[in-house]
């Protein structure tokens, strides 16, 4: 059974590189323009819509801040500006552990900064692009969390998984909310996913080979095996699934 999400528009955060990246070049393959943003690296942004555009479907790079309240009202307008229509899957993967503070150590600047990226980024989103698709009776929000919100995440990672353990709690409360208008809200869940920038600044080698040791599918994860579960989820295959959670992690964690 093949996914065909052609005629569909995409909007897919933070999707300059990683699963991100990944996650919107799955929904290209699937025939969905799609929208990139990038919150600094434009020439990555730049990059992986000239890369999606290659593929026959049309795709625009945008700076986005998705924590700025006031640039993400404004930003369904410059969307259908830009492709001259709303957007029919959302998907929010932007999102950064910031630092490793110690949960003694934290100060309100470092809670608010994570709590801004993660958390808050993913209410701003789901406000302003959910209006649309309640208007024309249907849509599909993929938010994307963390392992980390199950298990508290490493050393000094317990406000960052918070944040994304509130992101499964408000995606289900938002599933009630929009599913009489024809809107499913469902979460990924990555686990070990390697050679990503998130591992490669935060997770030492050693910290990395003992995390695989754990995990019984015997492999980190790559951003194709997020995108897969995303891809999913964001298409009629998902017709009957809202409010929940796809834990890709290959076994370190079951539910």
């Amino acid at each position: 059974m093949n996914i065909d999400l052609s005629g569909k528009l995409a909007l897919v955060t933070g999707s300059n590189a990683g699963i991100g990246r990944a996650i919107a070049f799955a929904l290209a393959s699937a025939g969905a323009d799609v929208a990139v943003t990038y919150m600094n690296r434009r020439e990555q942004g730049e990059e992986a819509a000239e890369a999606i555009r290659a593929k026959g479907v049309r795709s625009a790079a945008f700076r986005l801040d998705a924590g700025d309240a006031d640039r993400v009202e404004g930003f369904p307008a410059e969307i259908e500006a830009t492709f001259g229509r709303s957007v029919d899957v959302l998907v929010n993967n932007a999102g950064h552990l910031v630092a490793r503070v110690p949960s003694l150590e934290m100060t309100e600047a470092h809670y608010a900064k994570v709590m801004d990226v993660n958390f808050k980024s993913c209410v701003l989103m789901c406000a302003a692009f959910g209006r649309g698709m309640r208007e024309k009776g249907g849509g599909s929000v993929v938010n994307v969390t963390s392992v980390a919100a199950h298990n508290g995440g490493g050393a000094g990672a317990a406000v960052y998984a918070a944040a994304k353990a509130a992101m499964i709690a408000y995606s289900k409360g938002l599933a009630k909310e929009l599913a009489g208008a024809g809107v499913r809200v469902n979460l990924v869940s990555p686990g070990f996913i390697g050679r990503t920038a998130f591992h490669d600044t935060f997770t030492p080698e050693a910290a990395r080979k003992a995390t695989v040791q754990g995990i019984p599918l015997g492999r980190e994860g790559t951003p194709d095996d997020v995108a897969g579960a995303a891809l999913f989820l964001a298409s009629d295959l998902a017709a009957y699934i809202t409010g929940e959670t796809i834990e890709v992690n290959g076994g370190m964690f079951m539910r």
